[in-house]
């Protein structure tokens, strides 16, 4: 009988109905809001303090910034793993590994977003059977080189339009060269399948919108840890770093290497950061413009949800120092 310890149909001994207490999303969220009313007056002066100003600041626009091309890539995300078919990619990309990696990253010219968009893409490509090794390079170009961020970039820099070329030309190195990279020494086991959600018995509609919200629950979530650790890091960061780096020519290079992973800026307004940064080289504002759509936290983050940690934990690192060496290398040569 109900609650008389005799065991249910799970054998445990819980009468059906009765399974446990579970603490589910609206409950979590409604007892947030709670603790928020009955403790308004500590979190109100703690959210007025100057640091917590500018990490909701910077919080907020990373967020805002990129929260529009996310939906963008997990649209195309959708789209290309409901409507395209799997022999589609067969006939467009080159047979041969190593070919098809620089036309994927020629490929990137078309998506008109940033690096947000270009992560759901580039697991959906690879759920569609392209090989890793292309997705990569895809992945790694398509924010850096799509007409929309090159515009933005002729803006930002009107009177060096070497910039746009450098651009263009070191992303687009550096993305086939990792491409390639992985085609020779990646390993199977380090990348993680992106999982999909399986419409057997739905209408085309009906699993474009299922993996729509299958997407945008992963990469959002994942989106907004990384805009939070930026907006920490920025937030607690002495401002005379900058001015003390840029007076070194190669410590120049890399303090904007690193700045463009720690602000995680979208593509499509970092052109703008770099611009303002007057006291650097124009070698140095390429390194931030080249490495900040391949690798900042927000986008590791991205990765880590999609092709999983040890994927990131390898991919990371790797991109960020062939960035700066393509930077480096096309900085020498254009300007």
């Amino acid at each position: 009988m109900p609650g008389d310890g005799t065991p249910g149909p799970d054998g445990t001994g819980t009468p059906p109905g009765q399974e446990g207490w579970h603490l589910s999303s609206p409950l979590a969220l409604t007892l947030l809001l709670l603790l928020v009313v009955v403790f308004q007056g500590p979190v109100r002066g703690a959210l007025s303090t100057p640091v917590m100003q500018s990490w909701m600041t910077v919080f907020v626009a990373v967020v805002v910034q990129a929260l529009p091309f996310l939906v963008l890539g997990v649209l195309l995300s959708a789209a290309i793993a409901v409507f395209v078919p799997p022999s589609f990619f067969a006939r467009a990309l080159p047979g041969h590994p190593a070919l098809a990696v620089p036309v994927a990253g020629l490929a990137g010219v078309i998506l008109p977003g940033c690096e947000c968009a270009s992560v759901p893409v580039a697991g959906a490509l690879v759920r569609r059977g392209v090989t890793p090794a292309a997705a990569i390079a895809f992945l790694l170009s398509a924010p850096a080189i799509n007409p929309i961020v090159l515009t933005a970039t002729a803006v930002a820099f009107p009177r060096d339009p070497e910039m746009v070329v450098g651009r263009f030309a070191g992303s687009l190195l550096v993305a086939c060269a990792m491409g390639w990279l992985w085609q020779r020494l990646g390993r199977t086991d380090w990348l993680r399948l992106p999982a999909h959600a399986h419409h057997e018995g739905e209408t085309r509609g009906e699993a474009f919108w299922s993996s729509v919200r299958h997407d945008t629950m992963q990469a959002g979530g994942f989106l907004v840890l990384g805009a939070m650790a930026a907006a920490t890091l920025k937030a607690v960061a002495p401002a005379d770093w900058l001015r003390t780096a840029a007076a070194d020519p190669l410590i120049a290079i890399l303090a904007l290497s690193v700045l463009a992973v720690l602000l995680s800026i979208c593509s499509e307004a970092d052109a703008f950061v770099a611009a303002s940064l007057t006291q650097f080289s124009l070698t140095a504002k390429l390194a931030f413009l080249i490495v900040g759509p391949m690798i900042d936290l927000k986008l590791f983050a991205m990765q880590a949800g999609t092709f999983g940690r040890g994927f990131a934990l390898r991919f990371a690192p790797a991109t960020f120092v062939a960035a700066i060496a393509g930077a480096v290398l096309t900085g020498a040569v254009l300007l």
